[in-house]
């Protein structure tokens, strides 16, 4: 039996550092990602599609996003279980029981409501954890497998939410304790246990616990994002899997060491390289020391770059860069009158090493921008 395993799909999500247009961009392609995850599906012959939780990214949502979601759903050729997660909750305002999301949900589209064995097929079941509240208090995967026997039955856990084994705190609760999974596991009393919560595509235990990951990347702290597992499962053999990509945006950390003007021409060659720009999300660290011209210049090359990108941001925690001020640079602005007066009380402060000096030489520094200092 071959099935897909997706999770995290977090339709809806919106980033801060994303403009209007951006953020569009960023929301059609988390919607036609569900395109491609079913054109994998059908290409490797796969008999369904799990969802393990976080489908939405609220249970409050503008309605046009869910109608969107389910018209991209319709296209998918294959059965598709969604599991409620810790966004998604079955709660009171559960998205899934919106005006929005029943008027439109299409007959091969199954919520995983109940915890518990749902039948697929002869020989074949889902065991469903869904989430019923955004804090549990216990392991939301233990109840859902208690008793279960081999009987040679294939079954596939679906859980959501974060494993001891990963946690930075494994005495939470909450947490999905992973020694009794392994134990079902070897038993033959499971075949495979398909998570989600974590965005990276994560191996849990090769015998068949895994994350997916998300089939979009979310943040930049992900190492393994935009992939989608498809899995075989034997009785009697561990779960095979195999990624294959689906995601078509980068979120990318830059760091530059800029000394000089032939530093600031590698940022923007470096820059100017970069392919899919529209679709890329960029973090950039910048240490060094430059003069106003060359800082000038840097400010400049960053400032055309951020046209093209998704988003071009500096990293502030991570950049530690200098200015040192040259007489001659300042002259050659050519201001005059009183405003050169201030040009030379801010240098004087700017030569200092007083509280005031780095403002200072930032103030120059856009002072000599804004009086076309930029060659």
């Amino acid at each position: 039996m071959r099935f897909l395993h997706t999770a995290d799909w977090q339709l809806g999500m919106t980033r801060h550092f994303l403009d209007a247009d951006a953020q569009s961009r960023f929301t059609s392609a988390r919607t036609e990602a569900i395109v491609r995850i079913g054109a994998v599906a059908a290409a490797e012959g796969c008999e369904f599609i799990v969802v393990s939780g976080d489908v939405f990214e609220a249970n409050t949502l503008p309605a046009r996003v869910v109608a969107r979601a389910l018209e991209a759903l319709r296209l998918v050729p294959v059965p598709l279980y969604l599991l409620p997660g810790n966004h998604d909750p079955l709660e009171a305002s559960s998205v899934y029981d919106s005006k929005a999301f029943l008027r439109a949900l299409p007959e091969h589209v199954h919520v995983l409501r109940e915890p518990g064995i749902t039948h697929v097929r002869d020989g074949v079941e889902i065991i469903a954890t869904p989430w019923t509240s955004k804090h549990p208090t216990s392991d939301p995967v233990a109840d859902g497998v208690a008793g279960l026997e081999p009987d040679g039955t294939l079954r596939i856990v679906v859980g959501h939410g974060a494993t001891d084994t990963l946690s930075p705190n494994p005495l939470d609760p909450a947490l999905i304790r992973v020694e009794p999974l392994r134990a079902l596991l070897r038993a033959g009393a499971i075949h495979y246990v398909a998570l989600g919560d974590r965005h990276s595509l994560t191996e849990v235990d090769p015998a068949g616990i895994y994350y997916s990951g998300a089939p979009e990347v979310t943040d930049f702290i992900e190492v393994d994002p935009g992939k989608v597992l498809v899995v075989d499962c034997e009785d009697g053999r561990p779960a095979r899997t195999t990624a294959h990509v689906v995601g078509t945006w980068s979120f990318l950390d830059l760091s530059f060491d800029v000394n000089g003007a032939a530093d600031v021409a590698v940022v923007d060659e470096t820059l100017d390289a970069m392919g899919d720009k529209s679709l890329t999300v960029l973090r950039v660290s910048l240490r060094g020391t430059l003069s106003l011209q060359e800082h000038a210049e840097l400010e400049s090359v960053l400032d055309r770059h951020a046209e093209t990108f998704a988003a071009l941001n500096r990293w502030e925690r991570h950049t530690d860069l200098a200015l040192y001020v040259d007489g001659d640079e300042l002259t050659e602005l050519g201001v005059g009158g009183f405003v050169q007066d201030g040009v030379d009380e801010i240098a004087a402060l700017a030569g200092d090493d007083g509280p005031d000096a780095d403002t200072a030489r930032d103030a120059l520094a856009l002072l000599f921008r804004l009086a076309g200092g930029v060659r």
